[in-house]
């Protein structure tokens, strides 16, 4: 598995594995574009067999101190083999600020575990976030 530079032509795959990933919380085709194309958006995608097996995309918010895991998904058929931590970890590298946060659906205990033991913390509780109505944990490492 290698961990590169997401760019645009990988528009098609990164939708599919927002699809897969997210379902209906999966952003639509504009916003991905954006996120392929802003200039300083931390963006890395996980290739393995010559196929995007997964994708973080980060935005730094250097006078805030902090940087946005905006979105980390993993194709579900090559989960649990530390991609998603791989990911995370080289957006966090690259974000050049001293926390990163991010938000996850409160039922992802999986996701929440992952996080908690790489040393992120709870810091706030953001009510019907999702489209379904579910609630978003919002989590905070000191990356200093």
């Amino acid at each position: 598995m290698q961990i590169v530079n997401a760019n645009l032509l990988d528009l098609n795959a990164l939708y599919k594995l927002e699809k897969a990933c997210f379902e209906a919380d999966a952003w639509p085709l504009m916003d991905l574009m954006a996120i392929l194309t802003f200039p300083n958006v931390v963006r890395l995608k996980a290739v393995e067999d010559n196929k995007l097996v997964g994708f973080v995309g980060g935005d730094p918010r250097l006078n805030d101190g902090w940087g946005w895991v905006a979105t980390i998904g993993v194709d579900p058929s090559y989960r649990r083999r530390g991609i998603g931590l791989a990911l995370l970890h080289a957006c966090e590298a690259r974000l050049g600020v001293p926390s990163a946060r991010l938000t996850v659906r409160v039922s992802n205990i999986s996701a929440i575990s992952m996080y908690q033991k790489d040393g992120y913390k709870t810091i706030d509780l953001w009510k019907n976030y999702y489209n379904d109505g579910e609630d978003a944990q919002v989590m905070e490492k000191n990356l200093a």
